[in-house]
Formats: structure tokens, C-alpha cells, sequence
């Protein structure tokens, strides 16, 4: 590893890629670089981020004058910015150069004091630093780059660009870490010992479990700066195991040696905790970032990027996005967008509103009842269907936001009243005049993605096919997640108006695709939003074609055809027969594919045993080739869930195939009634396991009807050998699940019982059942 300051005006040019940086020192930023060479350089760059305040011209001069003597103030000077993102003029506002990152909020908060809090407006404030420097140099993660000094700064240029699909990355080393701990009791805790640790890296794995506990410290720190990983790997890395290794540092005596990063900065034990977060109906807890300095810590247990899309996902989303890879792999997909937006504004010369203040246009309650309706739907049209094709919009809501230019900022815009781009229904205007903030963004995804998949399916080479489908997963999240952003109330260039219109303009697309389908002649069987299931006595495969590309040409947005059912059932509501519900079906295409949408082998909490008993039914009734059929083979589908009975009554089960997993929606001490999952998180509280609200729990249901609550159920990480769990509840669970795939055919959980469990004449049903 070198080390060079940018203070060199002798410093040779270096090219290579960009894989960390971080704010040091006051006025400093640090630059990892992986030279053409293979050499991990460190790179030292001055540093002042940029603030803004707008205001009345009289009242911002006199602010200027006392920010002087401010040693938070580098220089300041007056610059022609769009300081409302919502209008479509520069106005003159005071740009101040802040001597230090770490000052912006300190000193934004003083401004608005001086201000009385109402005479000035503050920007670019609370953009994180590092974000804030890849902003201002114009680079990204990963960017291959030529770097070299003017004076104390270092000046980068380009050598590939973030619109690029081909791009070129070095060999990047990973290693993983794992370190077995000497428990004392059933869960792990601070003070308990290392047993050993593992430590793997390009196949090969190194054991440490020699001498006392210092010396295996020691000897993992020089295997980690030995191999020298580019990425670090964990399990609960930001959760427990590296707070755990510093807390062992420190008892041992050599806090200040464990060094795990590239940089001298040691790991402390710092006992931070988490946050719960809600988000879509939902709470989440995220644990607390780990940063190792120089090196990337992904902690699998708390990344959604590299979990769904792997390291070239991360790497695609980090460049595309202009996010530092440490932050990507623990941000939400809503951040990472978010983090494009904020660049393209930086390059458009519009300020980031420090404290987002932009209300919803006023509506009438009519205005409200039209507007506020969301996608349209068809309801399906309960039972089985034969030869149904599902056809469905290619990216509908990014589609319609890029090609209709919506955005904040252009709907409802002052500047064309009198726009021809009208909002259906609601016959809000739109900007012509300018493109959105949100539309330039959603292109370059929206491109790049449609590229990756056409290069995922012409390419041959296995290895190669793979990268391009990570790519192109990871940004598919980004544009699942931007209609929603749109109408978040916390984003910077959001809006419920923008939000509201492109539900209008969607809804508008939907019922333009049913004209032209039932216009030539076929039937709708069900529909939600952006997809459609027609059928057709006779339809070809070229009828289809024609109607994606008819509807295509008329809407503006690709229309795919995404396969032909052999059959397909549509399922009714769990608890009111007869009633279709949006989202639940099964069924087959031509091709032999399965697709389940609203099963228990679609949710997450559902146990294996339950998911592989539902899915092996399907499997059997897949074999159908039509509704003919299907009916004939209910009954081996009825053995297949008999079969599946028998092992939960002799006990054939492993514990990890019937663990549940629930989310928590609240901290374990505040529910006021007994659910298991909560039953299960007080169980961990009392082990002395910090459990949030937004952690997931998973238990086994021991005996639900006891009244003796901590016996109704148990935690997985107190499960012992010699368990027992609940027969008759998972019985139940296994004849719900089949019954609420059946339910169309006339099946209920009640039938299924009194046929497979009271009819059972083998042995006699016990309440428990140890695992085996």
C-alpha cells in the first residue's frame, strides 16, 4: 500500500479505479485508488464543501458581514442559482465555502438563528460527504480514472463513463470472516471467548484456533493485512460481530492493533444501536454501519443490494447512482435513487432544499375523489381458466413518468399553463419547457436496464450472462421503488401532485389496452394496474404480438406478452368466499414454468415445511396440460399433502424446516397481547439479546394453546436437542395452506381435516412430537 498527498505538485499521474473515500481530516477527503498496476493507493485531496442560503439580497449581505470572523468559513461569495427547484429562474444567493465537513449542520443551524428562523432558506446542507465530494469532482465508485495533483487538489478524468455497460473492473480480492465463540450460555454475548476464526479468501480457508485469546486476535489481524481483501465479508458484522471483536480487543489489551481496514483506524467498541424505521405499512430495523477505512464491509445480514443482486449489482448501483459502495450496500433503494436526483441537480445548477417544504396543491373534496385514486383493476374472475395469456407493461410507472415528463417540478408548473401534456381526469398541465429532475434520471436506468437484458440473453458465456442479470436486478429496484418515492413526503424532489398524476396517466393506459384487446375480440380475465390476462378461442401467438405492439404504439410504453397459461386459478379471499382478490393466483405457462402470486410458498414467514409441502401439490397439478386434467390429478396432489402429514406425525421433521419468521412491529415489552412471535423476542430480552422493533424473529410453535405463555412457544437461537413442537397447529397450518389453493374446487380446511386426520387410523394423534 502507498500513500500520497496531494500537496505534491511532482505527483506522477495515476490511473486506475475508485473504491473508498472518506472525510480524514478537517478540510480533507481520502481516495483509495486500485491502480492499472494492482497497487492500492491512498490518496489525500483538499476539501471544502460548498453551503447555500437564499433570501432577500439586503438581509443575506448583512449575514455575509458576520460570517467574517466565522472560522467555520472558509470564503463566501454571491452566485446565480435556482434556489426553488420549482421555479424556472436563477435568483442570486450567498454561496459559502465551509472550512470543514463536519461544520455544514452546525453552521446551517446557527444561520437560521441569526435569521430568526424565517428570513433565510438553507441548502446542500446535509448531503453526506463523501456523496458531496464524488458530486462536486464529478467522478463515481469504480470509475476507472486518470488522477493527478494541481497544488494541494487532486484533478481527476474520466477513462470510461457511467452510461457505460461494458466497463472494465480489476481483479477485486474478497475475504470472508467468521469467528466461532465460546458461548457460556445458549446465546452468544461480549463476554464469552473466541473459540477460533475463519478466514476464507479465493477459495482457501485459514483457521486460527492456536494460543490464547490475543494471539488469535493478533494472528487475524495479519492474515486480514496479508491478503489485503478489497472487500470484507461478514455475518452480523454490523450488528454484533465487529462490536464483539473490539469489545475482545480491548479485554486483551490490544484495541489499538485491531486494524481490519486499510487505513490506521482501529475498531472501537462502540455499542451502537440500530434503528426501526417504518416504511410502506411495514417497520424495518437497520443495524448501525461498521466502517472499515480503505476496505468495503458488506455485512450480508444488513444489505438488500448485495443479498438480491450480488457484488455486481452493488457495483452497478454504486456507479449509476454516484453512492460510495459502503453506503450502497447498506442504504435503502429509496436513498440510492435519491442520491442521482441529487447529483443531476448539483449538475443542473439547482440547490437541495436542506428542510423540504413543498405542499400539495389544494383540491376540493371532488378534486380529492378524482385524484386520489391509485391503478386501476379488473377483478379476475374466479376458478380455473384454460389458455390465458398475461401480458404485461415493460417498467409502466418509470415509462410514464420519463415519457410523460413528470416530476415534481413540471406538473402543475407556473410557466405553461397552457401545456399541451394534459393529465387525464385531472387535466393538471405539465412542463414543456423544461425536463424534469426525475425524467433525465429515469433514461439513464431505464436505458442501461433494457441494455443488460439484451446482452443477459446474447451472451453465451455462463459467467458473463450472470453480471449482466445482477446489473440489470439491481436497477430494476431502483425503478420499482420510484413511483413510490414520488409521493414520499421526506423526498427532496418529491410530490403527492406528480404521484397522483402518474396514477392518471396509468389508469388512462390500462383502459386504452382493454378498448383495443376487447376490440379485437378478446376477453379480460382479470387485470391490476400494469398487467392484463386475456384469452381467445383460438388466439396464435402472432394475434398476441400484434396486440402488444398495437397497444405499444398507442401508448408510448412497451407492452410484453409475458407467457400463455396452460391453466391458471384464480383464488378468492381467505376469510369471504366468493370474493376475488387482486394478487392471488397459480398457475402454468406453455413453457412449463410455474408462477404463485399470494400462497403460503410466497411469504416470507411461512415455514419450509409448509412452502415445500404446497409447492410439491402444485408441481403434481402442473403435470395438468389443461382444467380437464387438473381436476383429474387433485387427488395425487391430495397424497402429496397426506404424505407431508404423516412425517409432522411421526416427527420426520428437521427444526429448521418449521421455524416462522415474523417481523416486529413493536418493541417485545409494548404488545399488549400474546403473539408468538412476541412470546419468542421476550424469551431472547431475557437471554440479554437487544431485540427491536422491525427485527425479524423466528421460533417454533411448541405448544400454542398452554397457558403457560413462554410455553407456547421458542425462540430458534434456544432450541435445544430434545425439542418438542405443537402437531396439531402445524397440521393445521399444512391443511391451510392446501385448502387455500383447493378452495375454488370446493375444499376447505375443515374437509380436509375430517378426510386426513380424523379418518387416520394408524396411531393415535399426540399433542407434541419431539423432532428428530
Amino acid at each position: 500500500m502507498t500513500e500520497l498527498r496531494s500537496d505534491f505538485s511532482s505527483l506522477n499521474p495515476i490511473r486506475g479505479w475508485i473504491l473508498d473515500l472518506y472525510s480524514s481530516a478537517p478540510g480533507e477527503m481520502t481516495v483509495w485508488i486500485i491502480t492499472e498496476k494492482g497497487e492500492r493507493v491512498k490518496l489525500i485531496d483538499e476539501f471544502q464543501p460548498k453551503m447555500y442560503v437564499s433570501g432577500n439580497i439586503a438581509d443575506l449581505s448583512k449575514l455575509a458581514n458576520r460570517l467574517r470572523t466565522s472560522k467555520f468559513v472558509a470564503k463566501w461569495a454571491f452566485v446565480e442559482k435556482y434556489a426553488d427547484f420549482m421555479g424556472d429562474k436563477k435568483s442570486k444567493v450567498l454561496e459559502i465555502t465551509v472550512a470543514d465537513c463536519s461544520v455544514r449542520q452546525r453552521l446551517a443551524r446557527r444561520m437560521q438563528r441569526l435569521g430568526g428562523y424565517e428570513r433565510f432558506r438553507l441548502h446542500n446542507v446535509d448531503v453526506a460527504d463523501d456523496q458531496t465530494y464524488i458530486y462536486d469532482k464529478d467522478i463515481f465508485p469504480m470509475a476507472h480514472v486518470g488522477v493527478t495533483a494541481q497544488g494541494k487538489r487532486l484533478a481527476y478524468w474520466l477513462l470510461d463513463s457511467v452510461e457505460s455497460v461494458d466497463y472494465k473492473l480489476p481483479p477485486l480480492r474478497q475475504l470472508r470472516l467468521q469467528v466461532q465463540i465460546a458461548k457460556k450460555k445458549i446465546i452468544p454475548a461480549f463476554s464469552d471467548t473466541i473459540e477460533s476464526i475463519s478466514l476464507e479468501s479465493d477459495g482457501k480457508e485459514m483457521i486460527i484456533d492456536e494460543g490464547d485469546e490475543q494471539k488469535k486476535i493478533l494472528s487475524m489481524i495479519e492474515a486480514v493485512q496479508r491478503e489485503d481483501p478489497d472487500f470484507v465479508l461478514t455475518e452480523g458484522g454490523d450488528s454484533f460481530l465487529f462490536p464483539y471483536l473490539a469489545n475482545r480487543a480491548l479485554i486483551n489489551k490490544v484495541p489499538d492493533r485491531l486494524i481490519l481496514g486499510r487505513a490506521a483506524i482501529p475498531l472501537v467498541a462502540q455499542r451502537k444501536r440500530g434503528t426501526s424505521f417504518f416504511s410502506y405499512g411495514r417497520i424495518y430495523f437497520k443495524a448501525p454501519a461498521r466502517r472499515l477505512y480503505g476496505r468495503i464491509h458488506i455485512d450480508t445480514q444488513n444489505t438488500f443490494i448485495y443479498s438480491s443482486s450480488g457484488l455486481q449489482g452493488l457495483i452497478e448501483v454504486a456507479r449509476t447512482c454516484r453512492v460510495p459502495l459502503h453506503r450502497a450496500a447498506r442504504a435503502s433503494i429509496g436513498t440510492i435513487m435519491s442520491s442521482l436526483q441529487l447529483y443531476q441537480a448539483t449538475k443542473d445548477g439547482i440547490l437541495i432544499p436542506w428542510k423540504k417544504s413543498e405542499p400539495e396543491s389544494y383540491k376540493s373534496g371532488w378534486e380529492l375523489l378524482v385524484a386520489d385514486r391509485g391503478g386501476f383493476i379488473f377483478e379476475p374472475k374466479l376458478g380455473i381458466h384454460d389458455n390465458v395469456a398475461e401480458v404485461d407493461f415493460a417498467s409502466m410507472f418509470p415509462m410514464l413518468m420519463a415519457t410523460r415528463n413528470i416530476s415534481a417540478e413540471t406538473v402543475l408548473c407556473q410557466c405553461c399553463p397552457n401545456s399541451s401534456i394534459r393529465v387525464p381526469e385531472l387535466d393538471y398541465n405539465v412542463c414543456r419547457k423544461r425536463e424534469g429532475i426525475v425524467p433525465k434520471t429515469l433514461w439513464l436506468i431505464l436505458t442501461k436496464r433494457a441494455t443488460y437484458k439484451e446482452l443477459r440473453n446474447e451472451a453465451d458465456d455462463a459467467e458473463l450472462k450472470e453480471t449482466y442479470n445482477q446489473r440489470q436486478s439491481a436497477l430494476k429496484w431502483i425503478l420499482v421503488t420510484c413511483f413510490g418515492y414520488l409521493g414520499y413526503k421526506n423526498s427532496r424532489f418529491g410530490r403527492v401532485d406528480a404521484h397522483i398524476a402518474v396514477c392518471a396517466f396509468a389508469r388512462d393506459a390500462l383502459l386504452k389496452t382493454v378498448r383495443i384487446a376487447e376490440e379485437r375480440g378478446f376477453e379480460v380475465v382479470h387485470g391490476i394496474v400494469d398487467s392484463l390476462w386475456l384469452k381467445k378461442e383460438g388466439a396464435t401467438p402472432k394475434d398476441y404480438a400484434e396486440l402488444c405492439g398495437a397497444v405499444s404504439r398507442e401508448i408510448g410504453v412497451p407492452l410484453n406478452i409475458e407467457g400463455r397459461y396452460r391453466w391458471i386459478v384464480f383464488l378468492p379471499s381467505k376469510t369471504h368466499a366468493g370474493v376475488p382478490v387482486l394478487n392471488r393466483y397459480y398457475g402454468v405457462f406453455d413453457s412449463g414454468r410455474i408462477k404463485i402470486r399470494g400462497l403460503e410458498a410466497r411469504r416470507a414467514d411461512t415455514p419450509k415445511f409448509i412452502y415445500d409441502a404446497q409447492m410439491d401439490m402444485i408441481k403434481v397439478l402442473a403435470k395438468a396440460r389443461n382444467s380437464k386434467e387438473f381436476m383429474e390429478r387433485i387427488h395425487e396432489a391430495l397424497a402429496v399433502l397426506r404424505n407431508y402429514m404423516k412425517k409432522l406425525i411421526e416427527g420426520k421433521v428437521s427444526t429448521r424446516d418449521l421455524l416462522i419468521a415474523k417481523r416486529l412491529s413493536l418493541h417485545p415489552s409494548k404488545y399488549s397481547h400474546d403473539v408468538l412471535q412476541a412470546i419468542a423476542a421476550k424469551q431472547l430480552v431475557k437471554e440479554g439479546v437487544d431485540v427491536s422493533e422491525g427485527q425479524t424473529v423466528q421460533y417454533l410453535i411448541t405448544d400454542s394453546d398452554n397457558k403457560i405463555t413462554h410455553l407456547r412457544a421458542k425462540p430458534a437461537q434456544l432450541l435445544g436437542e430434545n425439542v418438542h413442537f405443537d402437531v396439531q397447529k402445524y397440521i393445521e397450518l399444512l391443511l391451510s395452506s392446501a385448502a387455500n389453493m383447493l378452495s375454488p374446487f370446493g375444499y376447505t380446511t375443515s374437509d380436509l381435516y375430517d378426510s386426513l386426520v380424523l379418518r387416520q387410523k394408524q396411531r393415535p394423534l399426540d399433542r407434541q412430537t419431539t423432532l428428530r
